[in-house]
């Protein structure tokens, strides 16, 4: 299986992020993904990821998405 699934991290001002706390690898499946996101989005907002936005190869499939509750 290939790992085509990847997740975009947005900073506050909608500015993708990089860094040691945010994962770089892909996932094989649009569950594995979510699976991780569910896992982890707490420790995302720690790192200070505000959105998220999941990709298919280089095509958007959903996103931005907030990790805060709405309020």
């Amino acid at each position: 299986m290939s790992a085509d699934w990847t997740w975009l991290f947005l900073d506050a001002h909608g500015e993708p992020m990089e860094g040691e706390a945010l994962t770089t690898t892909g996932f094989p499946t649009q569950s594995d993904a979510e699976s991780y996101l569910g896992e982890s989005w707490r420790e995302l907002l720690d790192a200070g990821v505000e959105a998220v936005t999941l990709r298919e190869h280089d095509a958007v499939v959903y996103g931005p998405m907030s990790l805060r509750a709405a309020e």
